[in-house]
């Protein structure tokens, strides 16, 4: 028996969020008593057999070039064929917009229960029982699962990476790849240093920050607290910011270290997106902002007025000139 962990990558590089599957994954196998492995599908540029420093013992890589690029019906097919070959009693992915797209495929083709979404190790001594967020993180629930094969989608920055000493064995699988059944004619690719999912700390403006004009102080802080931008989405509507910095239940769901609002009222549907952050920091001139209410720490004062002297601080604390 075995743990099966996917491995996503983009551009040759490993996921943050694969990381934190794999030491999930290694966890949950010393805890159960069985073998930790992964499962990589195309080509990376990173020494695989360096993963088993996350607590894996082997690597399971198909290495064809087409599957660089995500197509969920062939990696449905290709990971089904590997659980079923190492008789892996659970998989686990990344509750991203790949693991999304695969976990209820897989969990289809090998009639195996599936929980989204999960927010902490199973509890393994009575049964298989796993916790997760439910009415957009107002409440937890406890799902347990039955079935011979599981299948966990782990929440982004809820389990810690951690690493230690050791190397994974890699093994080629020979698992030909199918063509695919559409046809990519251009790739877009959204601008920022550090992705918005993977980000540990995110700086947010909303309608308080009155135009795309006054953006400079948010982006002069986030890349000081080497973050990613966002905003609310009257903002990417306005098209003051890109859409693909709109985060909330209509937009990206986040969860990172540290989250810091300004300028935002924190509507339910923009505090349904962010409110798995450990910890959030609203700036609003408002005291009856909404969002104060699910603030760690709330400053109430003009954001044109905070930010200055909030960016001084960080440079100080920083030895920033």
């Amino acid at each position: 028996m075995s743990i099966l962990v996917f491995i996503d990558h983009s551009e040759g590089q490993i996921k943050k969020t694969s990381l934190e599957a794999l030491c999930y994954g290694a966890a949950l196998a010393k805890q159960t008593g069985v073998s930790a492995e992964g499962i990589l599908l195309g080509q990376i540029s990173e020494d695989l057999t360096t993963l088993g420093k996350y607590g894996v013992q082997k690597i399971h890589q198909v290495e064809n070039e087409s599957l660089n690029l995500v197509d969920a019906e062939q990696y449905i097919r290709i990971i089904s064929s590997l659980a079923e070959s190492s008789k892996a009693s659970v998989i686990i992915l990344s509750h991203t917009n790949t693991g999304r797209a695969i976990a209820p495929g897989l969990s289809a083709r090998l009639k195996a229960g599936l929980v989204t979404g999960a927010i902490s190790l199973p509890e393994t001594a009575n049964g298989f029982l796993v916790k997760k967020n439910v009415f957009s993180g107002k409440a937890v629930c406890t799902v347990s699962i039955k079935t011979s094969i599981k299948i966990i989608s782990l929440n982004p920055n809820v389990y810690p990476i951690v690493s230690g000493s050791g190397a994974a064995e890699i093994v080629k699988e020979n698992i030909p790849a199918q063509p695919a059944g559409f046809v990519i004619k251009s790739v877009s690719k959204a601008s920022g240093e550090i992705p918005l999912t993977e980000a540990e700390i995110v700086v947010s403006g909303g309608r308080g920050m009155k135009g795309p004009e006054n953006w400079g102080p948010i982006e002069e802080l986030a890349k000081l607290l080497h973050a990613a931008t966002a905003c609310s989405r009257p903002v990417a509507d306005a098209g003051w910011r890109p859409h693909h910095e709109h985060v909330g239940q209509t937009g990206i769901a986040i969860a990172p270290n540290l989250y810091i609002a300004v300028g935002i009222s924190g509507a339910i549907q923009h505090l349904a997106g962010v409110n798995r952050s450990k910890v959030i920091v609203v700036i609003n001139k408002d005291p009856e902002a909404p969002f104060f209410k699910s603030a760690d720490y709330g400053i109430v004062g003009d954001a044109f007025e905070v930010l200055p002297g909030l960016i001084q601080a960080v440079k100080k604390l920083k030895g920033v000139a």
